[in-house]
């Protein structure tokens, strides 16, 4: 079972030559954490690489505005992984981004059973609870 995930606002800054670094506080197991990854640009359009190379990632546009999808396939513990992520600039659910999300997660063989909505926080200093 899936542990109460919440997370604050994701901020996205551009670096030198494309490359993104993405930026959130989430409260995991009653402890706020900052979380912290830059994806590095790659020659195809939309496609970033993490953490060395060991993953993935696709910024997709949705066919809802204002919203993105960030598909990530790699390795973790030996293990293949694929994710998925919805983002958008307004915290509320947006359900037609939400469907169109599930349609996505279907297409690529997620499993909508493992879908976590995280609680939308404005402030979670990592460390604290």
């Amino acid at each position: 079972m899936l542990e109460s995930v919440s997370v604050t606002p994701m901020t996205v800054k551009i670096l030198e030559e494309g490359s993104l670094e993405i930026k959130f506080t989430a409260r995991i197991s009653g402890q706020c954490r900052e979380i912290t990854t830059v994806l590095e640009k790659t020659d195809e359009p939309g496609k970033y690489t993490a953490y060395g190379g060991r993953q993935v990632v696709h910024i997709i546009k949705s066919d809802v505005e204002d919203h993105y999808i960030l598909y990530g396939v790699g390795k973790l513990a030996g293990h293949q992984i694929q994710m998925a992520k919805l983002v958008g600039r307004d915290p509320e659910i947006n359900q037609e981004a939400l469907k169109d999300f599930k349609e996505f997660s279907g297409f690529t063989g997620l499993d909508s059973e493992n879908m976590i909505i995280p609680q939308q926080r404005e402030i979670c200093s990592p460390g604290s609870n």
